[in-house]
């Protein structure tokens, strides 16, 4: 009884550590090792619109812009700066966000009503983006 308890046990603990395993034709059906790191592609991300802007030296990028998102979806501006300005979103409701001279601003906001939205920079008076947000 211990033999055969033994022999299961070292069935189980296998040495050779990868995710495949060859099939056996009697004995216990093979187990496979999925790594964590492996399984964060199931899953797919959240639906967001990422707007990456660069303002340097009075040159604005993108310019114009034009991008589309679902209402109430998570909009994230993503501003590396040289200058502080102020980044206006002409929806309902609006929103303001003020930008420092400085790289890695990050500013997140949803829309609730269908439209054109446009994303502008007051300063500057340039338009980043029109976002069309559908329903």
């Amino acid at each position: 009884m211990l033999a055969a308890g033994g022999l299961l046990i070292a069935g189980c603990g296998g040495g050779g550590g990868g995710s495949e395993s060859a099939p056996s034709s009697s004995g216990p059906p093979s187990v496979t090792t999925i790594n964590p790191s492996d399984m964060q592609n199931e899953q797919a991300p959240p639906d967001r619109l990422l707007i990456d802007v660069t303002i340097k030296g009075g040159e604005i990028n993108p310019l114009n812009a034009q991008l589309e998102a679902k209402t109430n979806e998570p909009i994230v501006v993503k501003v590396d700066s040289d200058v502080a300005d102020e980044l206006h979103v002409h929806s309902t409701p609006d929103h303001t966000f003020k930008i420092e001279a400085k790289p890695g601003q990050q500013f997140q906001f949803t829309v609730g009503v269908p439209g054109k939205v446009d994303i502008e920079l007051h300063q500057l008076a340039k338009t980043v983006a029109t976002v069309q947000v559908q329903p």
